[in-house]
């Protein structure tokens, strides 16, 4: 009997792709270098910041929805790797202006010269008149692209195994993981971190080499790299999650401790989940950041990861497109009522403006879906498609009346 290849196996994975093809398909008949011009540019990078977040949404919810991990630190490896891509971007830009600067001077400038000029440019702000440690490969896209993956990745390797040997679980792990994403924004905002503290790394959207395309075309581009990203990962953590690897972290979810007894590693499993999201969660914020144009420490305080968490949960937690859903659903919401455009409400005595009571709505929605719809918006497409677990019942596997084996059924 021939088994069908893993897409035809999962059609959810099918049309994920087939609604991103064709939004990215539409988005670029609308821009204004492809297209009508009907979506302005801020459109655009806004629409293509969203799909970044929604890869990101994606990296959360196998850690959390089908891991069992609500890591409150994601959103550290999101700006970690923001900060890779961002060291060349400002580097290799600052390289540029500073040799047209020199070569006006009646004698070229040596290597030394024109990296002290880089420097000048980008750390007198802080004060400071030597290049840091952490820029050696600044000057070089490849080295950069590869601590994308690797100083996210390290840093969740070796959190994740201190952390899961010592058997830290539940609520504990989650305030862990609040208190290094707290104490590496604290370490980002001082001025000897390398960083540029608080001012951060400015200028991302200005490519290197590109001086003659448009903000219009970059941002398509750009878009055009998010969207084939986020379907990359995507079927990625599909194929993941829909093997025997993926029944394995489920049950690590479900009961930690019948898995361990069974002689599963129980801690590798975690390692590689929680490190494989934290480099792909870095992946996103390579791509989001050179369209926001700047990232600061602030970008990773734990609030950020709480949103994220709060999206995946609105959108469905345990269900891959859920995150997608929550993600861009609430990200773009977020952007249309923060950004002054949802008209207010006139009640008596009092106008509702939405700048300021948005994180309220949105804290509101969070504590409604999680009491009345735990499925959330992925939910409604489950019953929409006929997605419904089947029903099971347990069978008795002891003296007792196993209501263990029920609920497990009914699960």
């Amino acid at each position: 009997m021939t088994r069908k290849p893993f897409i035809l196996q999962n059609p959810s994975v099918l049309i994920v792709l087939a609604v991103l093809a064709v939004f990215t398909l539409a988005v670029t008949l609308l821009s204004q270098a492809y297209g009508t011009g009907a979506l302005p540019t801020s459109t655009v990078k806004v629409l293509g910041k969203t799909l970044c977040l929604a890869l990101a949404a994606v990296a959360m919810d196998l850690v959390w929805g089908y891991l069992g991990i609500l890591s409150l630190g994601q959103m550290a490896f999101f700006a970690l790797g923001g900060y890779m891509i961002g060291q060349w971007l400002m580097y290799a830009r600052t390289e540029v202006i500073v040799a047209e600067a020199l070569a006006q001077n009646p004698i070229p400038p040596t290597p030394q010269e024109l990296r002290d000029g880089v420097t000048n440019q980008i750390f007198g702000v802080v004060g400071s008149a030597d290049l840091p440690l952490v820029w050696s490969f600044a000057h070089s896209l490849s080295l950069q692209l590869m601590l994308v993956l690797a100083v996210p990745g390290l840093l969740a390797l070796v959190f994740g195994w201190l952390a899961f040997r010592s058997r830290v679980n539940g609520v504990y792990l989650s305030i862990l993981t609040q208190a290094m994403t707290l104490a590496l924004a604290l370490w980002l905002f001082q001025n000897d971190s390398g960083f540029r503290g608080n001012n951060g790394l400015s200028g991302l959207q200005n490519i290197p080499g590109l001086d003659d395309v448009s903000q219009a075309r970059l941002s398509v581009w750009f878009l055009w790299a998010s969207a084939g990203t986020l379907g990359l990962f995507y079927v990625l953590a599909a194929w993941l999650v829909s093997g025997k690897f993926g029944s394995v972290i489920r049950a690590i979810r479900d009961d930690e401790t019948r898995v361990r007894f069974l002689g599963y590693p129980v801690e590798g499993f975690k390692l590689v989940v929680f490190t494989l999201a934290a480099m792909i969660t870095a992946v996103a914020g390579a791509l989001y950041y050179p369209q926001a144009g700047i990232i600061n420490p602030a970008e990773m305080m734990p609030i950020a990861s709480i949103y994220l968490a709060v999206w995946v949960a609105i959108g469905g937690r345990g269900r891959l497109y859920g995150a997608v859903i929550g993600a861009v659903v609430v990200s773009l919401l977020s952007s249309w009522f923060t950004g002054g455009r949802a008209p207010s409400v006139h009640l008596p005595g009092y106008v509702v403006n939405w700048v300021d009571w948005w994180q309220v709505a949105l804290g509101l929605s969070f504590v409604l879906v999680t009491l009345f719809a735990p499925k959330g918006i992925a939910g409604i497409f489950d019953r929409i498609g006929g997605l419904a677990r089947p029903r099971r019942h347990g069978r008795d596997l002891g003296p007792d009346q196993g209501a263990l084996q029920e609920r497990e059924a009914k699960a």
